[in-house]
């Protein structure tokens, strides 16, 4: 990385790590770009050319992991199917934040507190995250569909992609709902991971012979 390149991500580093304090303190709406580039010490217009939206500079991380999602599906081995390289990205570590708490790290579980919270106050922020997931949505079906050679009128690379990326909403809302109750670091990334491996048997082995209704008991 040359001089100018580090010099610029270390702005970024210091918008989103400004601008990440301030949303933990007053919540997502309540703030202002202009105020988070005069605490970094940046012109307003900086902040922009690095985040055009307030949002980005929240979902920063997440945009960047719908990117790495799609390209470790790409460049999975050959016979190799979307699933398993969908399963190993994901439950290898939903996010590097969770590899951090898997180790241990409480202050990883407090900041992933924060943002579930953060979140759940905010309709711009939950609306920005549904964008952002449909997003890497549409682009793991239109990836899926180049592969198998689909047709425009064929819904089976939309299908899948929905289904994988199901679980993966799925898993989101999990990790949320179990780090605002368990304390312990190691006991949370196991319950995840326990969670993300059942949601992906439950894909690979298909949906037939699932829920179905018992038969009535004899009156």
């Amino acid at each position: 990385m040359g001089l100018r390149e580090f010099k610029k991500e270390q702005t970024r580093r210091l918008l989103i790590e400004t601008a990440w304090r301030m949303f933990s303190d007053r919540g997502f709406e309540q703030v202002k770009v202009a105020e988070i580039a005069r605490a970094a010490m940046v012109s307003e217009a900086t902040v922009f050319k690095y985040f055009p939206t307030k949002e980005g500079l929240f979902f920063s991380g997440l945009e960047d992991f719908g990117d790495r999602l799609i390209a470790a599906v790409r460049e999975r081995e050959p016979g190799e199917s979307a699933l398993v390289a969908c399963r190993r990205f994901l439950l290898g570590g939903i996010g590097g934040l969770l590899a951090q708490i898997e180790s241990g790290d409480a202050q990883a579980l407090d900041r992933l507190r924060t943002v579930s919270r953060v979140v759940a106050e905010s309709p711009t922020l939950q609306a920005r995250e549904q964008q952002v997931i449909a997003g890497y949505t549409e682009a793991l079906a239109g990836l899926l569909a180049e592969e198998v050679g689909a047709g425009d009128d064929d819904i089976g690379p939309r299908v899948a992609a929905n289904a994988l990326i199901g679980a993966h909403r799925t898993l989101i809302g999990e990790v949320r709902r179990r780090a605002a109750s368990l304390d312990d670091p190691r006991m949370f990334a196991t319950d995840v991971h326990r969670a993300g491996t059942h949601a992906f048997a439950l894909l690979e082995h298909g949906l037939r012979d699932y829920a179905i209704k018992p038969a009535a008991a004899p009156q």
